[in-house]
């Protein structure tokens, strides 16, 4: 509770649910990839990308 006026409650936050971006699936997209700081791409446990380790 706050003593200013004006103040309003910010509204409650859910969980955000990502889909799998492979066309035509609508499944719940669990595993997000990203190289850097690019935006991730979410894709379902069936496509998801085979991610390799680079030789450094």
């Amino acid at each position: 509770m706050s003593d200013e006026t004006g103040e309003v409650k910010a509204p409650a936050a859910g969980p955000y649910v990502h889909y799998c971006e492979h066309p035509g699936c609508k499944k719940w997209g669990s595993f997000g990839f990203a190289v850097g700081r690019a935006t991730p791409n979410w894709f379902c446990y069936e496509h998801r990308p085979e991610w390799k380790k680079r030789n450094a």
